[in-house]
């Protein structure tokens, strides 16, 4: 066996899809929190695909969907990305993980916000494989 035989696979049902935000997001926050509430919701992610950058994978065979996004408002002076994911047909939740985060005022010091995303989405990619054990 060689070293990428090694290599943990992401589930081939799973397809990376980075160029917008799916309607999926928005179509579950407003079911569960309506409107007003789901657009105030991460400094408005989901309604207004403005923020970069995204990491997404969706499953169209289940209609489930994974997003890596930053969650805090611009202004914050402590940037964090956050992994959403929307599981087989409905719901919406927050994947709890590390941190990852940077910092505006220090943008070159580790950790750099390119350092926080390349985190944030190994810990997606190891949240999908474990997910499709359970599924």
């Amino acid at each position: 066996m060689g070293a990428h035989d090694e290599q943990p696979v992401i589930p081939a049902l799973w397809i990376r899809h980075d160029s917008e935000i799916l309607p999926l997001w928005w179509e579950r926050l407003c079911a569960e929190m309506g409107p007003q509430s789901a657009s105030r919701y991460a400094a408005g992610l989901f309604d207004h695909d403005r923020r970069r950058p995204i990491a997404q994978w969706f499953n169209p065979a289940l209609n489930a969907a994974l997003l890596v996004a930053i969650e805090t408002g611009p202004e914050w002076p402590v940037q964090r990305f956050a992994v959403f994911y929307a599981p087989p047909d409905s719901g919406f939740s927050k994947v709890r993980m590390n941190s990852h985060e940077w910092f505006t005022r220090t943008p070159r010091t580790s950790p750099t916000e390119e350092e926080a995303f390349a985190a944030s989405i190994a810990s997606a990619e190891a949240f999908l494989r474990v997910e499709m054990d359970f599924l």
